[in-house]
């Protein structure tokens, strides 16, 4: 996925679903809702830990079938292996852009993903490619 790739992506995007979410704020997750929401998108934080309460104000939600609104984006912040399950539930949802955070590398997960007509970028943090691609409000 080159820049541009990348740039209209975050430019089209409005609602972000994080799985993974953090309550602890030394946690990346919970620095990279906070940085995001400060940049106008609308996230909302997805884990078990997260679910019936509100983290950085937004209500969270334990799965993404919970999640009400429509998911552009599905950021992932769960381990390699868990990429799989949270490719087939971002399929479900009829979201159009599954991220995997840096360190997160599944191929057959992100092959399921991009086969479903998702974007798809992998290794990567938004945190990170939206100053470094000129974007940061």
């Amino acid at each position: 996925m080159n820049d541009n790739d990348i740039a209209h992506i975050l430019k089209q995007t409005h609602t972000i679903a994080l799985v993974g979410a953090s309550d602890n704020p030394d946690r990346p997750s919970y620095r990279v809702m906070d940085y995001l929401l400060k940049q106008g998108y609308h996230v909302i934080p997805v884990s078990p830990k997260v679910a019936g309460k509100t983290l950085l104000g937004q209500q969270g939600y334990a799965t993404l079938e919970e999640v009400t609104e429509k998911i552009d984006m599905v950021d992932v912040f769960r381990n390699s292996e868990a990429a799989w399950r949270v490719a087939k539930d971002a399929i479900a949802v009829g979201a159009k852009t599954l991220w995997l955070q840096l360190g997160v590398i599944n191929e057959p997960a992100a092959v399921l993903a991009r086969e479903a007509g998702l974007n798809v970028v992998m290794d990567r943090c938004p945190a990170i490619e939206i100053p470094r691609l000129g974007l940061a409000k």
